[in-house]
């Protein structure tokens, strides 16, 4: 049976440190510590210095695990957001996380521009509490620029700034220092199983849970930020973790600190350029985002002539799983996932068949 890569964008092809790590996981038995031991204090703490390390996350920022990114659009939701937040939307789940603030029934706003074009304004509301902005978003394979997310942080000082890094980090160099919040899940450039959510937060996000819950605003419950804030002090989570997960997060982030991240992110530009390039030289393939610097390296999408079936049977034939367009592109785009698992080489051979097709 052939060998299958899974270039599919999340989850995607599991990172190829995991299989020892797993073994190591049932050798320690992690999966039956109690999460009020020492032991998984220790493993917390590790985890956590390394993903700063890693991220370049600056020290007084603190970091959490929860089970989704989308859960944290929710605690977003209930610890940061009173009546107001902006969104600026171009693809699906920056679409959805809006739509969990509109559920919520907050007074939310929005920018929303045509699928794959650049925003023209970034201005937001006066009363804006919290700004929303997708630096990688995995549905249509744009990317926001993140000199424009740092003009944000000139333009609105005096407002909090949340950054859906999911299919990002730490694949794309970012200043957290420019914002407030910052989350992310695993399943993508980590290379992990689903089931492990990031969330980082700086103390401005304190100060801003603690306003809301003085003015009487309900903030949540077992995961409300200060919550998980009185835990984390502590190296522990509020209930019962995936603990397996953070093991494997930590271990997979000591091999990119191995790598190192500059060297990740390099790599992930030079495979992203091979790939794109590709493409312009397909003839039944184009990129779906024209305008370069929105050009995902992470994420690379293209539109199908005549449809995705054929070629992605014949991508299949090569042992190579692509990804399917999202939503309504399921049948006309392709999904290529350029994580820091998949290889220069895996990438050099799928582009040059690519440039042939």
């Amino acid at each position: 049976m052939q060998h299958k890569i899974y270039f599919t964008p999340g989850p995607s092809q599991i990172f190829y440190t995991v299989n020892d790590h797993m073994k190591e996981a049932f050798q320690k038995d992690i999966m039956s510590i109690s999460h009020r031991s020492a032991t998984f204090q220790n493993l917390f703490a590790e985890v956590k210095a390394d993903l700063k390390s890693l991220l370049n996350v600056p020290d007084n920022y603190d970091v959490y695990f929860i089970s989704s990114a989308n859960e944290i659009w929710e605690r977003i939701i209930q610890s940061l957001v009173g009546k107001t937040s902006h969104h600026f939307v171009n693809g699906s789940f920056a679409e959805k996380f809006y739509q969990f603030a509109t559920d919520y029934q907050k007074e939310s706003t929005i920018t929303r521009m045509s699928d794959g074009e650049d925003f023209d304004h970034l201005e937001v509301p006066e009363n804006t509490e919290l700004i929303s902005v997708t630096l990688n978003e995995t549905s249509i394979g744009y990317a926001f620029d993140a000199e424009r997310i740092y003009q944000l942080r000139e333009q609105y000082p005096d407002k909090l700034i949340a950054v859906d890094g999911v299919s990002a980090f730490p694949a794309v160099p970012f200043d957290f220092s420019k914002v407030d919040t910052a989350y992310f899940s695993v399943q993508k450039c980590f290379g992990l199983p689903a089931g492990l959510g990031v969330w980082i937060v700086n103390p401005t996000c304190y100060q801003k849970v603690e306003q809301l819950r003085k003015s009487g605003v309900v903030t949540g419950s077992y995961h409300d930020l200060l919550q998980l804030k009185a835990s984390g002090d502590k190296n522990q989570t509020p209930e019962t973790p995936n603990v397996l997960g953070i093991f494997l997060l930590g271990k997979v982030v000591r091999d990119m600190l191995f790598r190192s991240a500059r060297l990740i992110q390099n790599d992930t530009t030079y495979k992203a350029t091979l790939l794109y390039q590709a493409i312009e030289k397909s003839t039944i393939l184009s990129p779906f985002i024209t305008h370069k610097i929105n050009q995902s390296k992470t994420v690379v999408v293209a539109k199908c002539e005549n449809g995705n079936s054929d070629i992605l049977a014949r991508f299949l034939e090569q042992g190579w799983v692509i990804g399917k367009g999202y939503g309504s592109y399921k049948n006309d785009q392709i999904r290529i996932a350029n994580f820091p698992v998949h290889s220069k080489e895996q990438i050099e051979q799928l582009s040059d068949y690519i440039s042939k097709t």
